[in-house]
């Protein structure tokens, strides 16, 4: 009945890896990465454009770079699908900490880009940004530390990761990067409450945040000029949101056409912070719902399965990926359509970018390797060895 119930799958003696890893994956989540990896590179090559032409480049050139990025986070995605439980902690806290490393020698050796914000480390050939490749490690570290918690005389592993990630959310703040550190304070909110989170802590949290945006509204202009746009009740249409609104509504049901866009010739984060206009204004609402139906699949399959996993960790671990995944495309797709204030956040697998396809990659992978059935044992034998 135990395994009927927890759809527990034996493992076959001498069964090569390959066969086994294919046997057990999602295949379902798979498909949808690769159908919204696909529509990036439709995308890419009608928002690029302009950008490559403005900047003196091949017509193409944008589309060649986001093909070579996206190549790196398939592979990568796939190698780490292959990984186990034990293996993806371990590359998950290594990550971690050398993305918080990283992201600790942006004041000194960053640059903005010219965007007001020091984000990036420029290499001339290429650029990174360590907190896209932070995020997937977060998740498995704090997972880690409030599993252990969870053991009897374990250490206070609750405790260390609200410190951890109030120190990630400063570093991020400074930079400023409010939406990322919005992203991190979620992906341990929702860890700790999968965990077992006193109600009165979080809303506590909740307090904090709300009280935080406040002083960050009146320390930073950039931070308030968002909020201010946000709030007014009038769009400039000059703006961002602007263009990003009036090619959305222009695109209606079907949209205008393949090609007959405008807004990407206006905006020149066309290809990465504001996909989701062209796609509207090109392709019209059929498009986006697509979009939005891959990304409702992933999180929702994965979070049916590990609904039915035991242990712990894997269960804190994916919950926080998979809804980090979603949450980030919500934030994209939000700020669009002028439901969330502008966050610089991009859209995992579809957005231009080097850092946040092959991040998307990696934790596209853990939580692919950690959503694979496998035996789960009896449940006895889990409670015996955590009451030792």
């Amino acid at each position: 009945m135990t395994e009927m119930v927890f759809s527990a799958i034996p493992k076959r003696v001498g069964e090569p890896v390959l066969p086994r890893w294919w046997r057990t994956l999602d295949k379902w989540s798979l498909v949808a990465v690769l159908g919204l990896f696909a529509i990036g590179i439709l995308l890419g090559l009608a928002a690029s454009v302009p950008l490559a032409e403005r900047n003196g480049l091949p017509t193409f050139y944008y589309v060649t770079r986001q093909l070579e990025f996206g190549g790196i986070g398939l592979a990568v995605m796939l190698g780490f699908s292959m990984l186990s439980p034990t293996q993806v902690r371990r590359l998950g806290v290594l990550g971690f900490l050398l993305s918080f490393l990283a992201l600790t020698l942006l004041p000194l050796f960053g640059t903005d880009f010219g965007k007001g914000a020091v984000r990036w480390f420029s290499f001339g050939f290429a650029s990174v940004q360590p907190s896209e490749f932070l995020k997937p490690g977060f998740a498995v570290t704090v997972a880690w530390l409030m599993a252990a918690s969870l053991d009897v005389g374990g250490p206070p592993g609750k405790r260390y990761s609200l410190f951890m990630a109030l120190v990630v959310v400063g570093l991020l703040a400074l930079q400023p990067d409010f939406g990322q550190a919005a992203l991190v304070l979620f992906i341990w909110c929702v860890i700790y409450f999968v965990a077992g989170a006193p109600f009165v802590l979080l809303v506590g949290l909740a307090g904090l945040t709300v009280l935080g945006g406040f002083g960050a509204y009146n320390s930073s202009e950039h931070f308030a000029r968002r909020i201010d746009g946000y709030l007014s009740s009038e769009i400039d249409p000059r703006t961002q949101i602007g263009y990003a609104t009036n090619a959305i509504q222009e695109g209606g049901l079907l949209g205008v056409g393949v090609g007959e866009g405008t807004v990407k010739w206006q905006l020149p984060d066309a290809h990465t912070d504001f996909i989701i206009a062209v796609a509207a204004e090109e392709y019209g609402l059929i498009l986006v719902l697509i979009i939005i139906a891959l990304f409702t699949a992933v999180v929702a399959l994965s979070l049916n399965r590990l609904r039915q996993e035991r242990d712990i960790f894997i269960r804190l671990a994916g919950t926080g990926l998979a809804c980090a995944f979603g949450v980030q495309a919500f934030i994209n797709m939000g700020v669009a359509v002028r439901l969330l204030p502008a966050k610089g956040m991009t859209l995992p697998f579809v957005s231009y970018g080097g850092s946040s396809v092959i991040a998307s990659g990696i934790a596209m992978g853990m939580l692919l390797a950690l959503t694979r059935t496998r035996p789960q044992g009896q449940l006895s034998d889990l409670l015996a060895r955590r009451g030792r």
